[in-house]
């Protein structure tokens, strides 16, 4: 069997991987850059975490992005602008949120988190793949009671779904990780997940490329843009799993629509946190691989626009330099990347409606390198084997 990949971030790679490794199929991915993972994998946040699973489709979410909506450096921010895919997905997302059933959305995606978990240790331990990974664990930090009293409420939906959500004091944050030290004052509490871990989703989709280019001989063609799905006639099957431009190969009528997010990367950043931390009031997280930190957050709807923008970036360079003090953000990169968002916030897996060759494995939003395994697995157990 002949299978076509379409895309080579992350989602193409896992589903690239199942294919060839379980399914035993012959296997061709196609990307646009010139390397894997160049777009939505290259710098995200680095956290593989189970403890992030909620999704965004809640009033309090809407409530908030009105509030945001014309502050340049809020965590969410939505451009003003008409445009006719920008308007229909967030009335999509809308309807997604008039079902109020965000609570089981949340639930399926703890339990494909909890599920990848197991299988990037796998493929690491399998196929000998270093990626800066590390079972550091996650802790949470609130600086406002509104906000942990909100993170309390949600004890009992993730502990009964496998994953620990300890509550712990100012005092405890402190211990388990020393350099929150500086701001032992505003801390009001936290969530502890220390089977959370980190890792570098960009060493990860090179490394595993070399695997399978060696061991399983799947073909990579680099610098291929695929306008049409009827170039591909020689394959039997091709998978789509190319982010946010999937839309654009007009299959189907599915909806993954661009959401950008921001990362700054820290060189040599001695005197940075051991453990992972979020911050769930400026949704601002930090992950420590190997001498750098990664530095993520902010939510941008603003198009297919890949710019930088600087007044994007120095909320981060703010928010590391009034928690770490200590480390010197001299040397850092910025990077911006456009998130794959379906208006329901879970990812596209299955066989396309219209088209019997055709499937998916997309929209994984800001959550692809914590759950993409798990939905790869998925995707290849059900309709490849």
């Amino acid at each position: 069997m002949k299978v076509a990949v379409i895309g080579a971030g992350i989602a193409g790679m896992t589903a690239a991987y199942y294919l060839s490794s379980k399914a035993k199929a012959d296997v061709t991915v196609f990307e646009r850059e010139p390397y894997a993972a160049m777009r939505a994998s290259y710098a995200n946040g680095g956290q593989l975490s189970a403890s992030n699973s909620e999704v965004w489709t809640t009033w309090a979410n809407v409530i908030k992005g009105f509030k945001w909506m014309f502050k340049e450096d809020a965590p969410l921010l939505i451009r003003p602008g008409v445009e006719i895919d920008k308007i229909s997905w967030l009335l999509k997302f809308l309807l997604s949120t008039a079902r109020n059933d965000a609570e089981k959305r949340t639930i399926e995606t703890i339990r494909n988190a909890i599920k990848s978990r197991r299988l990037y240790n796998t493929i690491a331990r399998t196929e000998n793949i270093r990626f800066d990974y590390k079972k550091s664990g996650i802790l949470h930090i609130y600086k406002t009671q509104k906000y942990f009293d909100h993170a309390i409420s949600l004890t009992d939906m993730y502990e009964s779904n496998g994953v620990e959500w300890v509550q712990v004091t100012p005092d405890r944050c402190l211990q388990i990780e020393p350099r929150l030290y500086h701001m032992k004052n505003d801390l009001v509490g936290g969530i502890w997940t220390e089977s959370d871990s980190v890792g570098d989703a960009h060493k990860f989709c090179n490394a595993l490329q070399g695997v399978m280019q060696n061991k399983y001989k799947v073909k990579f063609v680099h610098n291929h843009i695929v306008n049409n799905v009827s170039e591909l006639d020689e394959f039997d099957r091709v998978v789509i799993a190319n982010g946010s431009d999937a839309c654009a190969l007009k299959v189907d009528n599915i909806q993954v629509y661009p959401v950008k997010g921001y990362s700054i990367t820290i060189e040599h950043a001695h005197g940075s946190p051991g453990v992972s931390i979020l911050d769930d009031e400026t949704k601002i997280v930090c992950s420590r691989l190997g001498d750098r930190l990664r530095v993520a957050g902010t939510a941008e709807i603003a198009g297919h626009n890949r710019d930088i923008t600087r007044s994007r970036i120095v909320p981060l360079l703010k928010w590391v330099k009034k928690n770490f003090p200590n480390v010197d953000t001299k040397n850092y990169s910025s990077w911006a990347c456009l998130r794959p968002m379906t208006p329901d916030m879970m990812p596209i897996v299955g066989k396309s409606q219209i088209n019997n060759r055709i499937y998916y494995h997309c929209g994984h939003g800001h959550l692809g390198w914590t759950i993409a395994p798990a939905t790869a697995s998925q995707l290849v157990n059900t309709y490849f084997l």
